[in-house]
């Protein structure tokens, strides 16, 4: 099992056809999750290109995440959870919590997709939009939008089957000021799955 601290991120390799499950130990973490193609780390899961195929706003069981070139890269096989998963928000950063109040550096979904992929001795220039696992942003008929905490239960998961070999990456977003994590971000757990 592994184990995605509280705050921090995590990233994993995973060969086509190998899966991933991710575990929402308390059910009230949000998790930041994206894609990338094995080598080709220009090509990413992409919101947009996926919502597109999709034709709503967030996957169901047998949807796929689509790249920014269109191209299936993990499929969404079994959701435990009440199936809300945001794919509209950025992933938080330094200069969002600027925005909300903070006057000093707060840990952030960006920075840690970035020290993640580090770790895996890779370093890419841009931060890819995400899919805000269990993330609960209900919209209105009038476009607008909400923050909301999760509505998913202890142990609830997602599992991800890749089509071809690829690094994914999650974190667990450190949000403390709205309520998306219940106010008190705490660690995730994942499992490769062969």
């Amino acid at each position: 099992m592994i184990t995605i601290p509280a705050r921090r991120g995590k990233a994993v390799r995973l060969e086509a056809g190998q899966a991933l499950r991710i575990v929402n130990t308390h059910g009230h973490q949000v998790v930041d999750f994206w894609v990338f193609v094995a080598g080709h780390l220009t090509e990413f899961s992409g919101m947009e290109q996926s919502r597109a195929t999709w034709e709503r706003l967030y996957p169901r069981v047998g949807d796929a995440l689509y790249s920014n070139r269109r191209r299936a890269l993990v499929t969404l096989e079994e959701d435990t959870s009440p199936g809300r998963h945001d794919t509209v928000m950025a992933p938080c950063d330094n200069e969002r919590y600027a925005l909300l109040g903070c006057n000093d550096y707060h840990d952030n979904c960006k920075d840690n997709l970035h020290a993640a992929l580090l770790e895996l001795g890779h370093a890419i220039p841009y931060t890819p939009g995400s899919i805000n696992l269990f993330m609960n942003i209900p919209w209105e008929e009038d476009g607008s939008l909400a923050w909301k905490a999760p509505i998913s239960s202890p142990g609830d998961h997602v599992v991800w089957r890749a089509q071809i070999d690829c690094i994914a990456v999650m974190s667990c977003c450190p949000q403390d000021i709205l309520d998306i994590n219940g106010r008190k971000p705490v660690e995730a757990h994942a499992e490769i799955l062969d």
